[in-house]
């Protein structure tokens, strides 16, 4: 079997009490789940490992149905490979817009249904914000940061559960992890 990188990305972990994960919990989880090399980056659920080749969208749900039962916390996961994470960085399309690393946002797409659900909102102006749609992920410039984007709003509307989202210097943070 073949070992190779991959990156898990957790929604919502360590934002309120209720979804409160020690990252030193989360690597013995994995750990416990057969995965090697375990490395968080950051106290937000971002977990990097070795695993044997397979899907990740099955790693995905062993990962959560794995955090349910054993620390209590129902949250979505999102895996990619290595190779799928550098095809994120590698499309991105704003990097000649994007200024700040920490205002341009990367929207993981669970499905590639996902894509096609977007897709309408990239025939929309939304300046001086911007949309654009990769093979795993869209692209969100937010020059105002997150919290004043009306393209958050909108993208979230259609994804809802669907995605997480990183700040472009953690995904280049992650990276560098695998």
């Amino acid at each position: 079997m073949t070992k190779a990188r991959q990156v898990a990305l957790i929604r919502g972990i360590n934002v309120g009490r209720a979804k409160r994960v020690a990252m030193a919990d989360l690597r013995a989880l994995m750990e416990g789940l057969g995965y090697r090399d375990c490395r968080t980056l950051l106290n937000s659920g971002n977990i990097v490992f070795t695993a044997g080749s397979g899907d990740p969208g099955r790693m995905a749900a062993r990962i959560e149905r794995a955090m349910a039962a054993t620390i209590g916390v129902s949250a979505r996961v999102i895996v990619l490979s290595g190779a799928d994470l550098s095809t994120v960085v590698r499309e991105n399309p704003l990097s000649k817009v994007a200024s700040d690393p920490t205002r341009l946002f990367v929207a993981f797409l669970g499905q590639s249904a996902d894509r096609a659900r977007l897709t309408p909102l990239t025939q929309q102006s939304w300046k001086p914000e911007a949309l654009a749609l990769g093979t795993h992920a869209a692209y969100l410039w937010c020059p105002a940061g997150i919290l004043q984007s009306r393209l958050t709003v909108a993208v979230g509307r259609v994804l809802g559960e669907a995605t997480t989202t990183r700040n472009w210097a953690t995904v280049t943070k992650l990276q560098a992890l695998v």
